[in-house]
């Protein structure tokens, strides 16, 4: 009987550290798609000091919740200054940006329309 997978690249039914599944070296940004499907998107990043995404927008709510350090994130020309336990959410069709002023790991969820 086959199982259906929904979160992947993550052990399944063993208690883990989000900041421990995912690492950047100098000068990178990494990325760990956990879920992806037309209504949901899970997704681990790690940022190496001084890196950054640019601004953008999204089609759906993102959700994001510093697991290890601090993370910069502007929102409709707004900086917040978001600190490992602390969360931010980037409303919808609103330019945000993202700036590691210190290396820092981030969990986000994008919840389309």
């Amino acid at each position: 009987m086959e199982k259906n997978i929904y979160i992947k690249n993550i052990k399944h039914d063993e208690v883990i550290s989000l900041s421990k599944e995912i690492e950047a070296h100098d000068g990178q940004i990494v990325s760990k798609t956990l879920a992806q499907n037309d209504a949901l998107s899970i997704t681990l990043f790690a940022f190496s000091k001084d890196e950054e995404i640019s601004s953008h927008d999204s089609k759906g709510d993102a959700f994001v919740t510093v697991l290890e350090g601090v993370g910069e994130f502007t929102v409709g020309g707004k900086k917040h200054i978001v600190k490992q336990g602390e969360s931010l959410v980037m409303p919808a069709k609103v330019p945000h940006a993202v700036y590691a002023k210190e290396s820092f790991k981030m969990l986000l969820i994008v919840v389309f329309p």
